[in-house]
């Protein structure tokens, strides 16, 4: 029954919660906790995996009443199953993080050697390189010695204060690390086999961080300044897509009504989720697990 229910909760929070949370636009109003509840539900997908994979063969084994060295056999094999998706998730993560800072270095290299320091029209920003081209782009490139990166275009396009609410709105991204995020969910994308996968979590969050960094900047700047920055700037790698900026620019435009009970009832929801299941079903099965060992 343990393996049943945890089977169940974990499809449907990898093939429905998905969709319906990313369909959803009540995170606009509270995108930090939203990608919290993201992450708790990622989290709870796999942990209910482990869970069908451990009780599975002991519930049949107790059922049918098998021997000690059936009973052993399956916990074995259990063991190892479990230990290979714990391995696959941990080398798709490693392979990401590795190849992502490989990039970054490389990237980081790149904007030093092309930087027009005397573009910078006296910005006195750490880090910030300005390179030539006369498409608006900004961006930030993370790691240990960050950088913000704008095009000679961008600040063509852009008055001060666009221009310093471009320059926190990059800042947000390195200060919260959100290629973290965005990295560990590029990992259980790729780790997830394909008759289970969904790219829902990997945009949804991807869109959210954005609106994080927007509400930074947004605070520093005031929206409106945001909003026109986002306008003019090209949309050249932009990861959340058209429909994604035009969300972006609609909550810049008329910022939806912040809510601190809405804030708290979704992280209590995050926690809730990888706290509850263990409580009302691994724990009773691992207890009559344990009773009834054969050992």
């Amino acid at each position: 029954m343990t393996a049943l229910l945890l089977g169940a909760l974990g499809l449907l929070l990898s093939l429905v919660a998905p969709g319906l949370l990313a369909a959803a636009r009540w995170p606009d109003r509270a995108p930090a906790p939203a990608v919290v509840l993201w992450q708790a539900i990622t989290l709870a997908g796999v942990l209910c995996a482990l869970g069908v994979v451990l009780a599975g063969p002991e519930e049949l084994i107790r059922a049918f009443r098998g021997d000690r060295r059936i009973a052993i056999v399956a916990l074995i094999a259990a063991l190892a199953v479990a230990a290979v998706i714990v391995l696959r998730l941990l080398i798709s993560l490693g392979g990401v993080m590795w190849r992502s800072r490989a990039r970054r270095a490389r990237h980081r290299l790149l904007v030093d050697l092309l930087d027009r320091a005397e573009q910078r029209h006296g910005l006195d920003v750490e880090g910030l390189r300005v390179l030539d081209g006369a498409q608006p782009l900004a961006y930030c490139v993370a790691g240990r010695s960050p950088r913000v990166v704008l095009s000679g275009g961008a600040l063509d396009v852009l008055n001060a204060t666009q221009i310093a609410a471009v320059i926190a709105h990059e800042q947000a991204h390195l200060r919260h690390r959100h290629e973290l995020v965005r990295e560990s969910f590029t990992a259980f994308y790729q780790a997830v086999p394909r008759p289970l996968r969904s790219r829902a979590p990997l945009d949804a969050v991807r869109l959210l961080l954005e609106m994080v960094a927007d509400d930074a900047a947004a605070r520093r700047s005031g929206a409106a300044s945001v909003r026109g920055a986002l306008t003019l700037l090209s949309d050249g790698g932009d990861e959340v897509g058209g429909a994604g900026r035009d969300r972006r620019l609609s909550r810049l435009t008329d910022p939806p009504p912040r809510s601190l009970a809405l804030s708290v009832i979704v992280l209590v929801g995050a926690v809730a989720l990888l706290v509850l299941p263990t409580l009302v079903v691994v724990v009773p099965w691992l207890s009559v697990a344990v009773s009834n060992w054969p050992l």
